[in-house]
C-alpha cells in the first residue's frame, strides 16, 4: 500500500494522479487528508472512482485510525503540512502541531506497524537565504520563518528517530512548485488570478527576492524516483531549472496573459522574508537520475489555462 498524507492538497493530489498515470502497480493508494483550508476533495474528483484509490478524512495525529492501515509493505509519502509563510507568522501554533507533532506521530505509527519506507516532503526554505552559489544536502540548516523552522525541526527529529531505530526514512527538499489547483494565496496563482481579473498584484519589498520554480509533475516524478532509487537516511534536493526574482515572475505572467503592467504594485516587505533560495540538484541528478521535463513556458501555459477554465474552484477559496 502507498499512503499519501495531505493527499487532497496541491502537491499531494498531483502525486496521487502521477502514481495512477505512471506507476503500473496494483497496490492500493490510500489518500489521507483532514481537509483543512488547503485540502480540497475536488482536487481528487477525477481519481476517486478509481478502484485503486481510497480516501480517509482524518488528521495525521489520529494514530488509531491510521494504525490499522499500515503493514510491513506500506510506503508513506508525507505531504501533510501547513505551508504558507505568512500564515505561520500570524499563527505559528498550527504549524508546530501539524508539521512537527503530526509528522512525528505519523512516523511513530509507521515504526510501530513496521512500515516499509517513509518519505518526508520538506522544503528548500530550511536552508534559509543563500547569498551565493547553491545549498547542497550537507549545507547548514538556517530557517528564518516559523514555517521553515517547523519543517527543519521535523527533518531533524524524524532523521534522529530513524537512525535510532534503523528505519527507512528519506527526505526531499524542493523549490517552489507551480501548476494546476495551487491555492490562490500562493504567489504564482495570485499573480495569474489577479492578472486575469485586472486586479492589483502585490509584490513584497523591492521584488528582487529570487526563487527556484519547478512544475508540480516534475516534483512528483522526483519523489517517485526517491522511492525507487534513493537510500535510507538520505536527503535529496529537488530543483527546477528556472530562477526568477519575484518582479521578473510577475512581469512575465502579466505579459503572457496580456494584462497591463501597472497592475503590479510594491507593498511593505513581510517579516522573515528570505532573499534568495537556491539549491543544488546534482545529487538527485546523479543518484536518482532526475531531470525536470517541463520548461517554464510549457508548464506556465498549462497552469494559466487551468485557472482560466476553473474560476469556480479558485473563487470559492478567496474570501
Amino acid at each position: 500500500m502507498i499512503i499519501v498524507t495531505g493527499g487532497a492538497g496541491f502537491i499531494g493530489s498531483s502525486m496521487v494522479k502521477y502514481l495512477l498515470k505512471n506507476v503500473n502497480d496494483p497496490q492500493e493508494i490510500l489518500v489521507i487528508d483532514k481537509l483543512s483550508y488547503a485540502g480540497d476533495i475536488r482536487n481528487l474528483n477525477e481519481v476517486l472512482e478509481n478502484p485503486r484509490v481510497k480516501f480517509l478524512c482524518i488528521d495525521i495525529n489520529d494514530a488509531q485510525s491510521i494504525s490499522d492501515r499500515i503493514n510491513e509493505h506500506t510506503i508513506i509519502l508525507n505531504f501533510a503540512a501547513e505551508s504558507h509563510v505568512d500564515r505561520s507568522i500570524d499563527s505559528a501554533d498550527e504549524f508546530i502541531q501539524s508539521n512537527i507533532v503530526g509528522a512525528f506521530n505519523l512516523f511513530k505509527v509507521f515504526h510501530e506497524k513496521k512500515g516499509k519506507m517513509f518519505i518526508q516532503i520538506s522544503t528548500d526554505e530550511v536552508y534559509g537565504s543563500v547569498q551565493s552559489g547553491f545549498a547542497d544536502e550537507n549545507s547548514t540548516i538556517q530557517p528564518n520563518s516559523p514555517y521553515s523552522g517547523s519543517k527543519a525541526s521535523a527533518d531533524i527529529l524524524l532523521m534522529s528517530y530513524a537512525k535510532t531505530f534503523d528505519l527507512d526514512l528519506r527526505i526531499t527538499r524542493c523549490g517552489n512548485n507551480y501548476g494546476p489547483s495551487q491555492h490562490p494565496e500562493k504567489l504564482l496563482p495570485k499573480i495569474i488570478i489577479n492578472s486575469l481579473n485586472y486586479k492589483s498584484i502585490p509584490i513584497y519589498g523591492s521584488g528582487l527576492n529570487v526563487r527556484n520554480w519547478i512544475f508540480v509533475e516534475d516534483h512528483c516524478e522526483a519523489i517517485w524516483k526517491t522511492v525507487l532509487f534513493g537510500s535510507k537516511f538520505e536527503v535529496y534536493n529537488i530543483a527546477g531549472n528556472h530562477y526568477f526574482s519575484n518582479i521578473e515572475l510577475a512581469t512575465k505572467l502579466v505579459e503572457k496573459i496580456g494584462a497591463p503592467k501597472n497592475l503590479i504594485e510594491f507593498v511593505d516587505d513581510r517579516l522573515g522574508h528570505d532573499f534568495r533560495y537556491a539549491i543544488s540538484k546534482e545529487k538527485a541528478q546523479n543518484t536518482l537520475g532526475f531531470e525536470p521535463k517541463y520548461d517554464f513556458e510549457s508548464g506556465i501555459d498549462l497552469t494559466i489555462e487551468w485557472y482560466r477554465a476553473n474560476s469556480n474552484w479558485w473563487k470559492s477559496k478567496i474570501h
